[in-house]
């Protein structure tokens, strides 16, 4: 939505349903958006922005109210599978200020859901990125900041990149995704779910940042996200960032991510069939971006 050229929320929605596109990421709580997926039967990713964590974990009236306001007032005409609580609040960000707050505020927002009688229905958890993960090279030990190929990250590279024990890795998606897992399982959290519910490529505005690459990132991805990683085979739910092209952000290469221009024509040759369900879109507003459990 960081754009002045995007079509209207209804024309998005109607644009999603023509595409067989099932679900999508608010990265807020817009309520243009909300009233437009009104009977879609689109799966919705809700964010609670970072600007609202801080009160959110003061009390519980303003979880109560928050989750009247935006998830209540909407139920069930809109189908919200999660609630992301915060977006990329880390200790070594400048989200740094937030991180005291940031658990409170998703323990009332569960608990805030669980009283409106929708616990069963919409799951809580956050949102974190990458540069949380420490170390990740190779994956069991879940840090790559160096040596990072275009076919490995593309899912292009012929042979095995990574040998971590038994496992093999032939792509960076695979090898962050399961540090995140290893790492989880470290802090005692092996049994909770991943979404990937935010991975994509630029067509411009970097090295590396063209049409093709886009192309094939996003393809192999659409593949790959239905087999799952060499730690835990099997679909993972993947959210492909973004929509549209946006030209309000900043640097140059946040303007280049969609998979739409702003006139709603495709900008790739890919497959948005009904067989392609895995298809799920994020759809940015003015909060800062990222994804569920791991941005890829």
């Amino acid at each position: 939505m960081m754009g002045n050229n995007l079509p209207s929320h209804s024309e998005v929605i109607q644009l999603y349903k023509s595409r067989n596109i099932g679900r999508l990421r608010l990265y807020d709580p817009n309520h243009g958006a909300l009233n437009a997926l009104r009977g879609s039967n689109i799966e919705v990713i809700l964010g609670l922005p970072n600007v609202d964590v801080k009160h959110i974990s003061s009390g519980m009236e303003h979880a109560r109210w928050w989750v009247q306001k935006n998830v209540k007032d909407f139920w069930p005409d809109v189908k919200i599978k999660y609630i992301a609580v915060g977006n990329e609040i880390s200790p070594v960000t400048g989200t740094s200020s937030l991180t005291s707050f940031q658990v409170p505020a998703l323990v009332n927002i569960y608990k805030a859901i669980g009283e409106a009688g929708l616990g069963n229905d919409i799951k809580v958890s956050t949102s974190v990125d990458m540069t949380l993960i420490g170390n990740s090279y190779p994956p069991s030990q879940g840090s790559f900041r160096n040596d990072i190929s275009l076919p490995y990250a593309l899912f292009t590279a012929p042979n095995v990149v990574v040998q971590d024990g038994s496992r093999q890795y032939r792509n960076l998606f695979d090898a962050m995704l399961d540090s995140v897992y290893a790492a989880m399982e470290r802090t005692g959290g092996g049994s909770v779910g991943i979404v990937v519910s935010e991975s994509g490529w630029p067509s411009a505005g970097a090295f590396g940042a063209t049409q093709d690459n886009a192309e094939t990132y996003l393809r192999n991805l659409i593949q790959h996200a239905k087999e799952g990683s060499p730690r835990k085979p099997g679909p993972i739910e993947t959210y492909i960032f973004a929509m549209f092209d946006e030209n309000n952000k900043n640097p140059e290469l946040e303007k280049h991510f969609g998979l739409f221009s702003p006139n709603k024509q495709p900008k790739y040759n890919l497959n948005f069939g009904v067989s392609e369900r895995v298809w799920d879109i994020s759809a940015e507003t003015n909060s800062t971006a990222s994804s569920l459990i791991s941005e890829m």
